[in-house]
């Protein structure tokens, strides 16, 4: 039995172990690199599309830019179109209606939301709704829209003629 052991079996089953070793070793080996490239691939696919989200948001932020060019040579268009107007009436009762319109509409509607405010706000008051609850309801998206959008027309519309824009 001995002899068995000591003989070519046991150096024939060590050789064929070490000899099948490397080819094992490099088995592992590919089978962690092709891994690590498929990590790299989707790091790289993750990569591009926050690029894609990010390429997407500046071209949003350019569209808005450009939208909100366009809406402020309206409005200078508007206020040139309205001055003319005047200059056209030459003067007068006509005139004086005309450039009376713009105020009047805009007190008439800042009285109107101002009113309907004003009652929303006893309402919900009476009704218990907290004091900071009654003023968000009151300074809803719209009304501070509108708010800012005639402040906007006769505060700083004057500022940019004044300076020439």
């Amino acid at each position: 039995m001995l002899d068995i052991l000591s003989g070519g079996i046991l150096g024939s089953v060590f050789g064929g172990l070490f000899r099948l070793a490397p080819e094992v070793l490099k088995w592992l080996d590919k089978k962690n690199e092709r891994s690590h490239e498929l990590n790299m691939f989707k790091f790289q696919c993750d990569l591009e599309a926050q690029r894609g989200v990010q390429k997407l948001a500046e071209i949003g932020a350019q569209r808005e830019a450009a939208i909100d060019v366009g809406v402020m040579g309206a409005f200078q268009s508007a206020i040139e179109q309205q001055t003319e107007m005047v200059k056209a009436a030459g003067g007068g009762w006509v005139a004086a209606l005309s450039a009376s319109v713009r105020p009047v509409v805009t007190y008439w509607i800042l009285a109107l939301w101002s009113f309907v405010h004003v009652w929303l706000a006893y309402n919900s008051w009476i009704n218990g709704m907290p004091p900071v609850e009654v003023f968000k309801v009151m300074m809803s998206a719209d009304f501070a829209a509108l708010v800012s959008g005639t402040l906007n027309y006769w505060f700083l519309d004057r500022t940019l003629s004044k300076r020439g824009l």
